[in-house]
């Protein structure tokens, strides 16, 4: 059996339910089917051996890649979901694979697509298509045993990756996806920065401070983008970002996720089996949706765990607390950074005119649930439940002195691919 059969077997039998079966076909992978050749001048035979499958193995990395490339998929989706899945080392040999898929495209890059992989630390080597794993398991301190193993488990992985949304055309793709980058204004630099003020501090009453600046920066930043686009040639158009929502509280996660689009005039849909959730709208809100995410994420992680200090009973963890506290965070922030949305609607109506800015917003708004429609049309809702007071009453309260201002109704449903 040459060597790309091997693979396809091994594959095949670690997707099955035959441990035995999955086991014989590793072991005949490591071996490479029986003894390597050696060829005259003493270097391996690649037609034959551990090198053959070592190269075979590489090939069909690559394969696998392009193959989710069309399908939706971006290189951040891929290492999130295969380190979540299978782990931190084969998220790494993963990387090594986008390294090697970067190498071969045949033309042009979109930025956005270089941008990922170095955020990946994804860094091509220099190890030749026979070599690579050795290389790869001398970096890791494993056996070739080992990186086998995870070569193959990283394959059958990718191979049963479902489509999903394209958000933006893929290197060599054209169509499909609309929508550029988060912006690199310099507002959003300050927001940036006062978010990482609101993060850094241990007192509530500055947190409060910051985070409001930043969302009320945001908000203005958002409705003159809104004004500008309106008059120009070639408008933005609704496009999207994934926003990962990894266990622990996932559900808890993509409520808050859900509660910033929301507040920003964007679209969320929470795909629970693949860990992340897809935002959608233009880009100047979803670049807003992104920062205040990731900061309110961890100002509520931190207060959560304060939270468990101060409790009755001292700083034992509990699932129920925890859950009730984060959501209960998330939609009380959400009902704050609304508040703060409509009053900059106001003011930039009482400048702008009714006339001049809500059609535009009113367009705006069309054109993001439009994009929903079009991208999920079998969504559907689903309920988070909450089964500690006591949490609930936390979590609300850190939101209190995490932002704006409201009230939270309790068991609001969340937007849910099924």
């Amino acid at each position: 059996m040459d060597a790309d059969a091997l693979v396809t077997a091994a594959v095949a039998a670690v997707r099955g339910t035959d441990v035995r079966d999955a086991e014989r076909k590793l072991d005949l992978l490591v071996v490479g089917g029986g003894p390597a050749r050696v060829r005259d001048d003493g270097r391996p035979d690649t037609a034959d051996g551990p090198a053959a499958v070592d190269a075979a193995l590489r090939g069909r990395l690559v394969t696998a890649l392009n193959r989710l490339w069309p399908r939706g998929w971006q290189p951040t989706d891929v290492a999130r979901i295969v380190t979540r899945r299978l782990g931190v080392r084969p998220g790494r040999l993963l990387a090594d694979a986008l390294a090697v898929d970067r190498a071969a495209q045949p033309g042009p890059v979109p930025q956005w697509w270089d941008d990922q992989l170095a955020d990946l630390d994804v860094r091509l080597r220099a190890d030749d298509d026979t070599g690579w794993l050795v290389g790869w398991a001398g970096r890791e301190g494993v056996d070739r045993i080992t990186a086998v193993r995870d070569a193959v488990e990283v394959l059958a992985l990718l191979a049963g990756l479902p489509p999903v949304a394209v958000l933006r055309p893929p290197p060599g793709g054209s169509g499909g996806a609309t929508g550029s980058g988060p912006s690199g204004s310099r507002v959003l630099d300050r927001v940036r920065a006062l978010l990482a003020k609101a993060e850094s501090t241990t007192f509530p009453a500055e947190a409060e401070a910051f985070t409001g600046k930043a969302q009320e920066l945001i908000a203005r930043h958002s409705l003159e983008r809104a004004l500008v686009e309106a008059d120009a040639a070639h408008p933005d158009r609704p496009g999207g970002i994934r926003i990962g929502t990894d266990a622990p509280y996932a559900g808890a996660k993509a409520l808050l996720v859900q509660e910033v689009a929301t507040a920003n005039r964007c679209e969320s849909v929470w795909s629970d089996d693949l860990g992340f959730a897809t935002v959608l709208g233009f880009p100047a809100d979803l670049a807003a949706v992104e920062l205040l995410h990731t900061s309110l994420l961890v100002q509520a992680t931190a207060a959560m765990l304060r939270g468990r200090r101060e409790r009755r009973g001292g700083g034992r963890r509990t699932r129920a607390y925890d859950e009730a506290f984060l959501h209960a965070f998330a939609q009380r922030i959400g009902e704050r950074l609304r508040a703060a949305a409509e009053e900059a609607n106001r003011q930039a109506t009482a400048a702008a005119g009714p006339d001049r800015l809500l059609p535009v917003l009113a367009a705006r708004s069309d054109a993001v649930r439009e994009r929903m429609d079009t991208l999920f049309p079998g969504v559907t809702r689903a309920r988070l439940n909450v089964r500690d007071a006591e949490g609930w009453q936390s979590g609300t309260s850190a939101a209190d002195r995490a932002s704006l201002a409201g009230d939270a109704p309790a068991n609001r449903p969340l937007p849910g691919r099924r």
